[in-house]
């Protein structure tokens, strides 16, 4: 028997990441980024096995975005109007209160996914229009939607509850709804997988620190807590986005620096995190300018670590103890000076990192606390496209 096939599609507002792989075992084989789409100058990088091509060429939109991969499949022996695809699954950022578990597309659902752009505007608008574009050159294969906020949906009413009045937040949909909940989801199994633990028998803190970043705390295996909020804005300090703010700066802005809604959003998505506070939002350069004497690049990461220990300490608290502590995604996979300085000096709480294990050159899942550490800190690498690719063969699987 063939092994299942899914197509994994990752649509942002000018850039495709896409995905092809076997869901069972998990081999990828194929994966590529189109960029720069809509905007000149477009990009794809594809690799299939040990090769991979690079392409310059002008992409006017996501499907044409698409074709140009669909031709990368096809010139590498893979083509995918004829390669039995079992479904196609989409990363959407935002399901609302309307769902919370991975949804077999139909013209009813992708009407709700963009009523719903009005919580996710730089991204759910951007998700429709690769599920748009897959429609238009995979018409009979079956498509999913796997939501970021589905993880997240039974948070306790007091976490997900904002102090504002009721009857405006029920009729806008004003809620801490929480995002990267298929890496959070997927990471925090693996944790206990590794541990040789039951799920449920785990009190466990999860950091997804990439440009984006958050943290969750899951007890039993079910999160109770989660730093993004109505939106992915909130939180921890990210790469352009600012977290946590008090939300009278806003107000302080529109009435002495005259912005709009417009440079209100720009500002707080694009303009500020690390970006803001330092002119870059890649961690290597970062650390280069540190190392220069830069104060700015020193005062950014500073931040970035304090509001690290913030949220560990509120869930310390909120979980009543911890049995693992886990990062995952680019920065907490990659960054060991990131995962000693977040969590410095709390040995008295059971919490520590061996200097060794912590920089040692392995890749994989990992222990970096001490032998004996009664608080296992872990790096798991997370991969989304694979949780996604096996929640869209559950779905279609009795199809």
């Amino acid at each position: 028997m063939e092994p299942a096939r899914v197509l994994v599609v990752n649509s942002g507002s000018s850039s495709i990441k896409y995905q092809l792989l076997d869901p069972d075992s998990g081999k990828v084989a194929a994966s590529g980024l189109v960029e720069r789409i809509g905007e000149g100058g477009g990009a794809i990088e594809h690799t299939a096995g040990e090769h991979t091509v690079t392409d310059q060429v002008d992409i006017p939109d996501h499907t044409a975005g698409l074709r140009l991969a669909f031709a990368k499949f096809a010139d590498t022996g893979q083509d995918l109007t004829t390669a039995g695809i079992t479904a196609v699954g989409h990363r959407v950022v935002h399901g609302g209160e309307v769902f919370y578990r991975p949804t077999r597309i139909d013209d009813r659902v992708l009407r709700t996914i963009t009523e719903l752009s009005t919580l996710a505007p730089l991204h759910n608008p951007a998700n429709i229009r690769g599920i748009e574009a897959v429609r238009t050159l995979l018409p009979d294969v079956p498509q999913v939607a796997v939501f970021d906020t589905a993880f997240f949906h039974g948070l306790p009413e007091a976490a997900k509850t904002y102090a504002i009045d009721r009857q405006i937040a029920e009729a806008h949909g004003i809620r801490r709804y929480g995002f990267h909940g298929t890496s959070h989801e997927y990471v925090s199994g693996r944790v206990a997988e590794f541990l040789g633990r039951a799920p449920g028998s785990l009190n466990q803190i999860v950091f997804h620190l990439g440009n984006g970043a958050s943290v969750s705390a899951l007890r039993g295996g079910s999160p109770v807590d989660t730093s993004m909020g109505l939106t992915p804005l909130e939180g921890l300090v990210m790469g352009t986005r600012s977290g946590d703010l008090d939300p009278g700066i806003i107000l302080h802005l529109m009435r002495t620096a005259h912005l709009d809604i417009d440079g209100i959003d720009r500002l707080l998505n694009r303009g500020s995190g690390l970006r803001g506070m330092a002119g870059v939002n890649d961690f290597r350069e970062l650390r280069r300018r540190i190392e220069s004497g830069d104060p700015a690049a020193r005062s950014a990461y500073d931040v970035y670590v304090h509001r690290l220990r913030h949220y560990l300490g509120a869930y310390l608290i909120e979980l009543g103890g911890v049995d693992a502590i886990t990062f995952t995604a680019g920065v907490g996979e990659n960054n060991a000076e990131v995962r000693a300085d977040a969590l410095a000096g709390l040995h008295r709480f059971g919490i520590a990192v061996d200097p060794e294990l912590n920089t040692a050159a392995d890749r994989g899942a990992r222990r970096i606390s001490p032998a004996g550490a009664e608080v296992q800190v872990l790096v798991v690498p997370t991969n989304e496209e694979l949780a996604i690719a096996r929640a869209a063969v559950a779905v279609t699987g009795n199809d």
